[in-house]
């Protein structure tokens, strides 16, 4: 399972990425102009979206719906229009700053670099061949160089980075499910249109996700219980009670046609938290895709 975290920058060339060593001395000292939180996207998966709650101490239904977009996965950009004409952070103030640094999302703590894991090797990178804050703050040059290594140090990101990686699992779960459905019923050998649903996918938002699988699975995915400063036993626990759901609702399924309903809501589901973590929903479905026709399945 290959997943990243990163802050896409507005750049043409921002599908080219620079691998980083961990000794490399770049401009890192920020100058917290406040630009970086200007006209990005920044993935929330539920842990951390658990956290911004604890953090603003307010109710977790409540910072979702205010804070985020495209299902819950997604912090809004509805803040000021200051820097270059674009929107902020809904969670920038103008002239203070971030207003949940403590809590703030694994993209946010790296910026302006980005961390991509496949398989067990962990790299970090930044996008495009320049260095984003030459685009955004040039005077970062004036303030000292950074190592790599000390910039990720004190940012904090091991709980982040603990987080991404352990829901990552919980996204090859979700997609394994589908996948019995598909394959130990008679629903792979019929032309039942499962692949052309899934090939559909690829071109949904967010927001069309969310739709298609309703409020009340969005809420499960969305609004973990537990508490965010044990992230091994908040996921755990979220884990366990997706399992637990998916198994009740589709475990002991006769109809063909509930079977298909069923292998399309646990890929929507393994597609919606994956693009929660940074990943590209296209990336995943190409994937999972090719792996389904790879092992035979039709329609």
């Amino acid at each position: 399972m290959n997943g990243s975290a990163r802050m896409p920058i507005e750049q043409n060339e921002r599908t080219v990425s620079t691998g980083l060593a961990l000794n490399d001395r770049l401009p890192l000292t920020c100058t917290r102009a406040g630009t970086c939180c200007h006209g990005k996207s920044i993935s929330v998966n539920p842990w951390e979206l658990a956290l911004l709650a604890r953090t603003l101490a307010q109710d977790l239904r409540t910072v979702r719906d205010t804070h985020t977009q495209d299902g819950g996965i997604r912090l809004r950009m509805n803040g000021e229009h200051r820097w270059r004409g674009r929107a902020a952070c809904t969670f920038y103030q103008h002239g203070q700053g971030c207003t949940v640094h403590p809590g703030r999302p694994l993209a946010c703590r790296l910026y302006p670099l980005g961390r991509e894991r496949r398989g067990e090797q962990v790299r970090f990178i930044h996008e495009g061949r320049i260095f984003p804050c030459l685009d955004g703050c040039l005077e970062v040059t004036e303030l000292p160089s950074m190592t790599v290594g000390d910039y990720l140090a004190g940012q904090d990101i091991d709980a982040g980075a603990n987080a991404q990686d352990a829901y990552l699992e919980v996204v090859q779960d979700l997609a394994e499910g589908s996948f019995v459905l598909l394959f130990d019923t008679p629903l792979h050998a019929a032309d039942t249109g499962v692949l052309n649903a899934w090939e559909r996918m690829i071109r949904l938002s967010g927001d069309e996700r969310a739709k298609q699988l309703g409020k009340s699975w969005i809420d499960t995915l969305t609004l973990a219980s537990g508490d965010p400063h044990a992230p091994v036993d908040f996921i755990h626990d979220h884990r366990e009670s997706l399992r637990a759901r998916a198994e009740k609702q589709f475990g002991n399924l006769d109809d063909l046609g509930a079977v298909r309903h069923g292998c399309e809501v646990m890929m929507l589901l393994a597609c919606h938290l994956g693009a929660s973590l940074g990943a590209e929903p296209a990336d995943l479905m190409n994937t999972w895709i090719a792996t389904a026709r790879a092992n035979g399945a039709v329609g």
